[in-house]
């Protein structure tokens, strides 16, 4: 399965190139400020709820605005890829009843669009960290390795959204209803110290948990990620990756006459 994947991905590595390369140019397409969206839209959001929940929250987390925008940054990566991506099969319909190319290409031209906006909008982070005087410290260098288990993890999930979509129309806006809830139960505006260590265990079962916290690790705390919790983030990760594989697979038999 992975080696027909790869193959496949190789043999139309430049289709996947400029896929990827579209998504990026056509989501700001005919905008004035073009990529810079993917530094104004962060921050923007980050303003709002920088205003807004230290009054609801009654938080004194220090640096709360560097704090917000670490955890609004990946969100924002892995609602991205989802939102975007359930309908990528839909959308392109036509092309998929007229030419033969491997559909994985379509969600993977997804996620790697929405990494390669993450991985430029991260400066935010590095700008935030030095004028807030919190600076740097060589935990960056887990950053990689943390990306690439949310790249993996976006992936898997999207393989399966993206499929059912294909045969359930109504997928799309019960998952994007899904992703929303989804935002409270992950610490993006709040710290999970919060919370009793048996709320924060529940909290971890949700991966876009360990993952932020992960970030805030590296980051604003100057300290070595959890890596026993990223470990299991990373193996569930790949099974998802697995799972979304065969489930995209089995389905995309029926693309041409669904879509």
């Amino acid at each position: 399965m992975f080696k027909q994947l790869f193959n496949d991905l190789y043999s139309y590595r430049q289709l996947l190139k400029s896929n990827v390369s579209k998504e990026i140019r056509g989501k700001y397409k005919g905008s004035f400020l073009g990529v810079l969206w993917s530094f104004v839209n962060p921050l923007l959001m980050t303003l709002v709820y920088a205003i807004v929940f230290p009054f609801v929250l009654k938080t004194g987390q220090p640096h709360y605005v560097t704090f917000l925008i670490i955890g609004v940054l990946p969100w924002n990566f892995f609602t991205t890829v989802i939102n975007q991506g359930t309908n990528c099969i839909l959308v392109n319909g036509g092309i998929i009843k007229k030419v033969y190319f491997p559909r994985e290409i379509l969600p993977i031209s997804i996620a790697t669009s929405g990494l390669v906006n993450f991985l430029i909008s991260s400066i935010i982070i590095l700008i935030f960290l030095f004028f807030s005087g919190v600076g740097y410290s060589f935990n960056i260098l887990f950053y990689p390795l943390i990306v690439l288990i949310q790249y993996i993890l976006s992936m898997g999930i999207l393989f399966i959204t993206c499929s059912i979509d294909v045969y359930i129309r109504d997928a799309e806006y019960i998952i994007n209803f899904f992703i929303m809830m989804l935002f409270y139960g992950t610490p993006v505006l709040y710290s999970a110290s919060l919370f009793p260590k048996k709320i924060r265990t529940i909290l971890n079962f949700n991966p876009m948990c360990p993952i932020i916290n992960s970030y805030r690790d590296i980051f604003l705390y100057k300290k070595v990620p959890d890596l026993s919790l990223l470990l299991i983030v990373l193996v569930e990760s790949i099974v998802l990756f697995v799972i979304g594989l065969k489930v995209f697979n089995k389905l995309q038999k029926g693309f041409a006459e669904e879509v």
